[in-house]
Order: structure tokens, then C-alpha cells, then sequence
């Protein structure tokens, strides 16, 4: 009887140990994938780094099909579903040897048709003639600027108050500006807020999980 009690504890202990060490395998792999955002290991300036740094700014179901443009306008990758991907951070590269820090320093945007019509109005310093409204993902973020005034990406330069470094989010550009009436311009609320209020260029921001993680203290 003592042998075979001895002989239970000694196969309980194996057991253990064995599912002991499956388990911490399993763990490890867990973390191991959870800790995987699928970035290329390559460098930064390569077009496998850039479609994917530019492309992720949108949801996966819209990021695969996506069309994806380098910054001087060469087409990385042609897509099929009408959205287009690309860097928006009008600064630049912090340090163009090696390409962008980071997708955040990007500032990767990816907008439908009439979303595209915007951003090349907006550089061209002209107001955008939309045949409908237009969405745009910006889940990397940006960089920041004023919430009142387009163009001014200093926050020294900034209306007091009213800088915004804003983490992930989607946008709505409006065919008929005053159709955003009745949203705040109050950026802090966690509602959608209006941007460049008054300027043609208005538009809804709408903040998603992760927002104000760069954000200063105001």
C-alpha cells in the first residue's frame, strides 16, 4: 500500500510538471502573439515597411485591399476597394536616412475617394468640392495641431488650448460643412467634435479607444 501511495504522489508530481511546462509554452506563445502587430522586420525606408506602416491607419478589413502611396507619390501597392493609404505628417521625416520613427510620426491616413479630394484641396490651399461625404482612418494618430486653424502644426503657434495630439480616430469630411452643426468643437469631451470649425475645411473627428494617449495635459 505505502509503494503504490508513493508511486501515485511520484506520477501526480510528473503530471503536474508536464502540464506545468505546457502551460507556461502556451503562455509564452500567447505573449508572444499578442505582442505581434505584424510590423516587417526590415528597415523603415523599405516599400514592405511603409505599405504596412502606411495601411494599418485603417481597419485590417480595409487595410488588405487598399491602394498604398509612397510620399512622393509612387504607388506601393495597387488596391481594390476604393481607400487609399498614405502618409499625412506635412513636417516630414524626423530623420529621412533612416524613413519615418515610427507609423505615428507618419501620420498614415486612409480615406475613401472623397476623402482624397480633401487632402489635395487642403495642399493645394483650396476648398474641397465633394459630390458626397467622405471617411478617412487615422488609427496611428497624429502628430498634432490646432483645432481652429488648419496649417498650424506648432504647438508654440497654437490657439491657447487648443492643441490636439490625437491618438486613434476616424474622420467624416462632410459635403456640406454646416451639416456638422450641433457637435462640439470641444476636443477633451470623448464625444465627435468638429475641427477647423468655420474654415471649409470642417470636419468630424471621432475619437476610438486609445485617443488621448498622446495627448499634453492642457
Amino acid at each position: 500500500m505505502k509503494k503504490l501511495l508513493i508511486l501515485f504522489v511520484t506520477l501526480s508530481l510528473t503530471a503536474c510538471n508536464e502540464l506545468s511546462t505546457v502551460t507556461s509554452a502556451a503562455e509564452t506563445s500567447a505573449v508572444k502573439s499578442s505582442d505581434s502587430n505584424g510590423e516587417p522586420s526590415g528597415p523603415h525606408t523599405s516599400a514592405e515597411w511603409k505599405i504596412w506602416a502606411y495601411s494599418t491607419a485603417a481597419p485590417s478589413f480595409i487595410a488588405a485591399d487598399c491602394t498604398v502611396i509612397d510620399v512622393d507619390g509612387t504607388v506601393l501597392r495597387e488596391g481594390t476597394n476604393g481607400w487609399t493609404a498614405m502618409a499625412a505628417n506635412p513636417r516630414g521625416m524626423s530623420d529621412p536616412e533612416n524613413g519615418w520613427k515610427n507609423p505615428h510620426e507618419a501620420m498614415p491616413m486612409v480615406g475613401d475617394a472623397q476623402a482624397m479630394k480633401v487632402m489635395e484641396a487642403f495642399m493645394a490651399g483650396t476648398l474641397p468640392q465633394l459630390d458626397h461625404d467622405g471617411w478617412a482612418w487615422m488609427l496611428h494618430g497624429d502628430m498634432g495641431e490646432d483645432n481652429t486653424t488648419p496649417m498650424v502644426f506648432d504647438k508654440e503657434d497654437s490657439t491657447e488650448g487648443e492643441w490636439i495630439e490625437s491618438g486613434p480616430h476616424l474622420m467624416l469630411f462632410p459635403k456640406d460643412p454646416s451639416s456638422l452643426e450641433g457637435n462640439t468643437t470641444d476636443f477633451m469631451s470623448g464625444a465627435p467634435y468638429i475641427m477647423f470649425k468655420g474654415t471649409g475645411y470642417d470636419h468630424l473627428m471621432i475619437p476610438v479607444e486609445g485617443y488621448y494617449k498622446y495627448q499634453p495635459q492642457q
